[in-house]
């Protein structure tokens, strides 16, 4: 008995099926740029998710940067002003200084000869504001960090099918050919990922950095408050 072995090389059709899907011939070496590329179309939305989250996150830090730069002395200067009972030039120096800690303490300023509680409650409310102007457009960082992964693994789906349905439809197909399809659509998953994870990092980043700021507003206004009773002590 004779025995015959058959070597099956890709034929036509596959390298049709292969070419049609994206998927690299065996032994061919693709850069970044080609590898993205065969991702397919769910790439530009992930790309334009990346824009997105490269805008607001540098946008949100370079104001809240911007909210926590404060005079080392300016609470100092404060307390002098308000221990001499010159209330109008420490006025002055709060309305010209372009800060949320400023903001907050001529609020308490212009509530001075009422009562603590209600220089207190003022001077809050001046902070929730600040508070909510450095957390403003934070959400998108957010919203993209969930929603980044989903859309690379939409995009994986899809290729999957698209992938197997020609498979089905030719009837032809080798190990290299469903090989590299697999890992081709894989990349939207990556990079979906990796999306997700650089705007979660961002997002707590300068949640942190809102944190440092808040610390500040709450320390100056405890101060602030101590030089109201200091005549009462």
């Amino acid at each position: 008995m004779k025995l015959f072995f058959l070597q099956v090389a890709p034929d036509s059709l596959t390298r049709a099926l292969a070419s049609q899907h994206g998927i690299p011939e065996p032994g061919t070496k693709m850069n970044l740029w080609e590898l993205l590329l065969a991702g397919g179309w769910i790439m530009l939305p992930l790309a334009l998710l990346l824009v997105i989250a490269i805008f607001f996150f540098f946008e949100r830090l370079i104001a809240i940067r911007n909210a926590g730069k404060l005079d080392y002395n300016f609470m100092s200067i404060i307390r002098d002003h308000i221990v001499s009972g010159n209330v109008t030039a420490a006025r002055s120096l709060a309305r010209n200084t372009f800060n949320p800690v400023a903001r907050m303490i001529d609020k308490g300023l212009q509530r001075i000869g009422k009562p603590i509680e209600a220089i207190e409650r003022s001077m809050e409310n001046v902070g929730k504001l600040e508070i909510y102007k450095m957390e403003r457009n934070l959400s998108v960082l957010s919203l993209i960090a969930g929603i980044a992964p989903m859309f690379g693994f939409l995009g994986t789906i899809v290729g999957m099918v698209q992938l197997f349905y020609g498979i089905s439809a030719t009837g032809e197909y080798t190990l290299n050919t469903i090989a590299g399809g697999i890992y081709t659509k894989m990349i939207t998953s990556a990079s979906g990922l990796i999306i997700g994870l650089l705007a979660y990092v961002g997002y707590n980043y300068l949640n942190a950095q809102i944190d440092k700021n808040v610390n500040q507003m709450e320390s100056a206004s405890a101060e602030f408050i101590d030089v109201l009773q200091e005549p009462t002590k």
